[in-house]
């Protein structure tokens, strides 16, 4: 059995983002932690790799639950806050420069 590969066939988040040329850093939180709105000026790329977390992106009125294997682009200057799902949350993390992404945009296990 291949170790790259998650469940169902998809690829490894950290080898998906490493093919993609990124360099991601891991960071894990427990059952429940909170991030306040705040933001960044660098894009950044999120990808669950355990766990639960919501994103939440006020000035768009919107939020987005990631689930192991689903990623989140955020142009630079995008404000968002996050909830931990019940279980924790580990997340690979790499910056790109801003302006790498247009918009906020989700994409879900298995399409990226």
């Amino acid at each position: 059995m291949s170790t790259d590969r998650q469940p169902g066939g998809s690829p490894d988040p950290a080898t998906g983002l490493r093919a993609e040329g990124l360099d991601p850093g891991s960071w894990s939180n427990g059952p429940d932690d909170r991030y306040g709105a705040h933001d960044h000026p660098y894009d950044k790329v999120l990808v669950v790799e355990s766990g639960s977390i919501r994103f939440g992106l006020p000035d768009l009125d919107r939020s987005v639950e990631l689930a192991i294997g689903d990623r989140l682009d955020l142009p630079a200057h995008t404000r968002h806050d996050a909830v931990v799902g019940g279980l924790g949350v580990t997340c690979l993390e790499d910056h790109v420069p801003a302006g790498t992404f247009a918009a906020a945009t989700f994409r879900a296990r298995g399409d990226w």
